[in-house]
């Protein structure tokens, strides 16, 4: 039999890469004679880099630039043979940079992506893919816009201070010193989530709260977010209030849409492309995929659903594990999937689950290879 193991990493715990070998020692154990054919993947968030470089062949390149308290860090990005530059926002303005105390959404800033982004720019990329998953930030991409040259003003003239807890008193984006590459050189969002910039389902009301935001400081971040839209609309014509994907990460695909004409894609569909996954299914009898939690945001084109859905079209059954399944989810709510399953066959605690992921995936996966593909 063949099979693809396609998962996500599972945060915290494994790699996407190890997450495969992982699914691939618990399937030959069920069937000696699987072949299995390993495919991290990534939907947009942080690892994308890491899982096209691979996939391509490429490499990575280093600078120095400000974590999203505007404090100095080494950070990469990786690059493509073909002059594709690949970046991840959570390498310089993640949520993961920061102590539980140390969130601040309000003055969270996206500045070190926009660095980033400037020194591939400045590399010579023929064209830039920016994976836009965990950032701590809720300024709608105005930390990048500002790294890149233009400058975020209010009614008087005055640069906005960095962060989204500014942007409701934001007047006009002064683009005159823009770096011109950035509009010139093609620069595709890799979205980890569809929703939309503002709203209920947006940037500040559905994420505001994890990255440290109190019910008062949500609102004052959607006002911003709201402010931002009209000025988009009213001075480059692009509506980004209704741009899908255009919340992921605090509002960073619609501020690069509105202002350099960014293209938005679902991330997981971007990667599946890169590394080759249509190809892989030719004969597949199964796939199996992973993440660390399967809850209702893996409804927003996650992972395990652009996986499901793109193996659908070639009649693949896929499988989606996880180190927890949330109360709320069903497999009604999955209907591409053929089954979804808990790694933890007994209960544990969170910290032993990920501490002990490897040879938990290894066993689930080897069970549902004896369940699904029984030895001939």
């Amino acid at each position: 039999m063949k099979l693809v193991a396609a998962p996500n990493a599972l945060k915290g715990s494994l790699t996407a890469f190890a997450a495969a070998a992982s699914i691939a020692r618990g399937a030959r154990r069920a069937r000696p004679d699987t072949e299995v054919v390993e495919l991290g993947v990534a939907d947009g968030g942080d690892g994308t880099a890491e899982v096209m470089c691979r996939a391509r062949d490429g490499s990575f390149r280093e600078a120095t630039v400000l974590d999203p308290l505007g404090r100095p860090r080494l950070a990469r990005y990786a690059w493509l043979k073909d002059g594709t530059a690949v970046i991840d926002v959570a390498t310089a303005s993640g949520l993961a940079l920061l102590q539980p105390n140390e969130r601040d959404a309000l003055a969270a800033t996206s500045y070190g992506t926009g660095e980033l982004l400037r020194a591939a720019l400045e590399a010579s990329a023929a064209r830039v893919v920016l994976g836009v998953g965990g950032s701590a930030t809720v300024d709608g991409g105005a930390g990048i816009l500002e790294a890149l040259g233009a400058r975020l003003l209010d009614a008087d003239g005055k640069a906005l201070p960095r962060g989204g807890g500014a942007l409701q008193r934001l007047a006009r984006v002064d683009v005159s010193q823009l770096d011109e590459r950035a509009r010139r050189v093609p620069i595709d969002i890799a979205c980890d989530i569809d929703s939309q910039l503002v709203g209920e389902q947006g940037a500040a009301r559905q994420f505001g709260p994890q990255k440290g935001a109190s019910p008062a400081q949500v609102e004052q971040l959607e006002r911003g977010l709201q402010q931002l839209a009209g000025i988009l609309a009213r001075d480059f014509g692009r509506d980004v209030r209704s741009a899908r994907g255009g919340g992921a990460a605090g509002g960073i695909a619609a501020g690069l849409f509105g202002v350099l004409g960014a293209r938005l894609w679902p991330g997981i569909d971007l990667v599946l492309d890169a590394v080759g996954f249509d190809q892989a299914l030719r004969g597949a009898q199964l796939c199996i995929t992973a993440e660390g939690r399967l809850d209702r945001q893996t409804l927003s084109n996650k992972g395990p659903l652009g996986v499901a859905r793109r193996a659908a079209t070639r009649g693949v059954p896929v499988v989606a594990l996880a180190g927890r399944v949330e109360s709320d989810v069903t497999e009604r709510d999955f209907p591409q999937l053929a089954g979804i399953f808990s790694i933890c066959a007994q209960p544990m605690s969170e910290e032993e689950a990920m501490r002990e992921a490897g040879p938990l995936l290894e066993a689930a996966a080897e069970r549902v290879v004896r369940s699904f593909v029984p030895a001939q």
